[in-house]
């Protein structure tokens, strides 16, 4: 006679094979679709440099300025580029944050004098925490 339990022989198993070959599948999705780039809608030709900015700050202000002369602060156009108007476009939008860093992206064709009038009202309000977006030059092949 066979006293032995049957339930014993038959335990149930959870084959998690499946489960983590799903799981890694989504992981991959979401790694490939997730974009971290940050890019203006305005069309601009930025200067070249040798090196990226790295880092990031969501304490920041964006202020573009294209080759037809236009300004915009945060994707935000200005009615004019005097000094007045610039100042308080920034201010308006530095008010709730602290210590902002100010991220000046010129097109290459930009004037000279509506880079200085950005920066001078920058300096004017105290921010101190001033870059400029560039594209990056192509090391050249030997």
């Amino acid at each position: 006679m066979n006293f032995r339990d049957r339930r014993r022989d038959d335990d149930v198993e959870i084959n998690l094979i499946n489960l983590i070959d799903v799981l890694l599948f989504l992981v991959i999705f979401f790694m490939v679709t997730t974009t971290f780039v940050e890019k203006s809608e305005i069309a601009l030709s930025l200067p070249k440099a040798s090196a990226l900015a790295t880092g990031t700050d969501s304490n920041k202000i964006r202020i573009t300025l294209d080759a037809e002369g236009r300004c915009f602060i945060n994707d935000q156009a200005l009615v004019n580029m005097q000094l007045e108007t610039i100042e308080e476009g920034i201010a308006e939008v530095a008010k709730p944050m602290t210590n902002p860093s100010v991220i000046i992206s010129a097109d290459a064709k930009a004037s000279h004098q509506s880079v200085i009038t950005v920066l001078d009202a920058a300096r004017r309000l105290g921010l101190l925490r001033i870059t400029f977006a560039t594209d990056l030059i192509e090391p050249e092949a030997p």
